[in-house]
């Protein structure tokens, strides 16, 4: 696989990710079918029938296992790290749900994945953010996601 491929293939690995852990924290689904339905049917698979060749983009299988089995073991830890770096009147439970999934995912490879460089996943995250989110809390995200790489790397 081409640099490039390589690259888009764990930006949607990324995206899935942070989708899981919402469905995760929203639906308490177990890890291990939450795993078997990304694989399934989002990671790479058709969009939806009726749209003839609409795909999602080929994820990379083991980065999104990894970072979403990751973020589940170590979540407490993560929670904890995040809160630290949130200003003092914030905690994790006024952050909106799908931020905190983009937060708790590049914090997890923040601490777990030295082998991405620092700016590769602060830029990915905020990648993620902008597809949800406006300017104010891509920057927000920015913020913490800065402030915990200064921190553990």
């Amino acid at each position: 696989m081409s640099e490039k491929g390589r690259s888009r293939a764990r930006a949607a690995a990324r995206l899935a990710a942070v989708q899981a852990l919402y469905q995760h924290d929203m639906e308490e689904t177990p890890e291990a079918r939450l795993l078997d339905e990304f694989h399934q049917h989002r990671l790479g698979g058709e969009i939806d029938p009726e749209l003839a060749g609409e795909q999602y983009v080929e994820a990379e299988t083991a980065f999104f296992d990894d970072v979403v089995k990751g973020v589940i073991a170590r979540r407490d830890e993560i929670d904890a790290l995040l809160g630290q770096h949130l200003a003092a009147n914030w905690n994790i439970s006024r952050l909106d749900k799908t931020l905190l999934q983009i937060l708790r995912a590049g914090a997890y490879e923040l601490l777990a994945r030295a082998d991405v460089p620092t700016g590769a996943v602060i830029d990915e995250y905020l990648d993620v953010a902008h597809a949800f989110f406006d300017m104010r809390e891509t920057q927000f995200a920015n913020g913490v996601l800065d402030a915990v790489a200064k921190a553990v790397r």
